[in-house]
């Protein structure tokens, strides 16, 4: 599975791996319902960090776990975190660097050793106008420059209650799938924007369901090797109470956590990733 903060990223695994994302977002709320995005300081970060240093967690090749603090302080995270996991860029710039004020490029990831970089947040989408073709752009040209890609799909509750669900994550990873020919280095995470930072979660029917959908449409459109090999990972609400269950839905390959990340539950979602090994 993948863990980011999700199920991380070594592609040559298997989809038992489990991706966790540590947030510094909209959607990671601490225990007073605040976030690192308001309140984040070098001094919680490291807090956080020995504690993901100190937790036992499944090996490497049950779980990959991937952690993504605001841009401040991703050297910092990559120093002091432990080696087998590893960090993520919450965002990055849709071409080379230039004139972009306060925006970072994929080179300059690069340059830092960040392997991994989420695009297509339903945050940028909805508060940032990022249209499914500029989230398009954004994954091929990371992947050109030698990053690994979580790239977010996800519907909003009009789309939902309207039954346009699976048309709007297939529009979203048609999008990215126009502009890309090789799979190897891209995990999906599903998060339908409803279920961000509101304490509500889609069962784990309606995850196994969507999920389903994503791979039948890679199938469909990318090809099966791809629609079997890629992991599609669920993000909305994940906490220490549901993720087993969540994990034992066959389409669901990890987890992309909010809030929980920053709790000492983050550990037990990691531990989740051990469900479909132990089934």
């Amino acid at each position: 599975m993948l863990f980011q903060c999700n199920d991380y990223i070594n592609l040559g695994l298997d989809l038992d791996q489990v991706v966790c994302k540590l947030v510094n977002d909209l959607i990671g709320f601490l225990k007073k319902k605040k976030n690192w995005w308001q309140n984040g300081t070098a001094e919680e970060v490291k807090k956080i960090v020995t504690m993901l240093n100190e937790a036992e967690v499944p090996s490497e090749d049950v779980v990959e776990v991937v952690v993504s603090p605001p841009f401040v302080f991703l050297t910092l995270v990559k120093n002091l975190l432990r080696s087998d996991f590893h960090v993520a860029a919450q965002n990055c710039w849709v071409r080379k660097g230039g004139a972009f004020t306060g925006e970072v490029s994929a080179e300059m990831l690069v340059n830092l050793s960040i392997p991994w970089v989420i695009l297509g947040h339903s945050e940028r989408r909805a508060l940032l106008n990022e249209s499914n073709e500029f989230v398009g752009d954004k994954v091929a040209y990371a992947l050109s420059q030698g990053l690994k890609v979580i790239a977010c799909v996800g519907e909003t509750l009009e789309q939902r209650e309207s039954g346009s669900t699976v048309a709007v994550v297939a529009a979203q990873t048609k999008a990215i799938a126009e502009k890309i020919s090789n799979w190897d280095n891209v995990v999906l995470a599903y998060e339908p924007v409803w279920a961000i930072g509101t304490g509500k979660v889609a069962s784990p029917a309606q995850a196994q369901e969507v999920h389903l959908e994503l791979r039948k449409w890679l199938k469909d459109n990318v090809g099966a090797e791809v629609a079997a090999s890629t992991r599609i990972m669920y993000g909305g609400s994940v906490n220490g109470g549901n993720c087993k269950e969540l994990a034992s839905q066959p389409d669901v390959d990890g987890f992309l956590v909010g809030g929980a990340s920053l709790k000492p539950e983050f550990i037990d979602i990691i531990k989740s990733a051990t469900v479909k090994k132990n089934a």
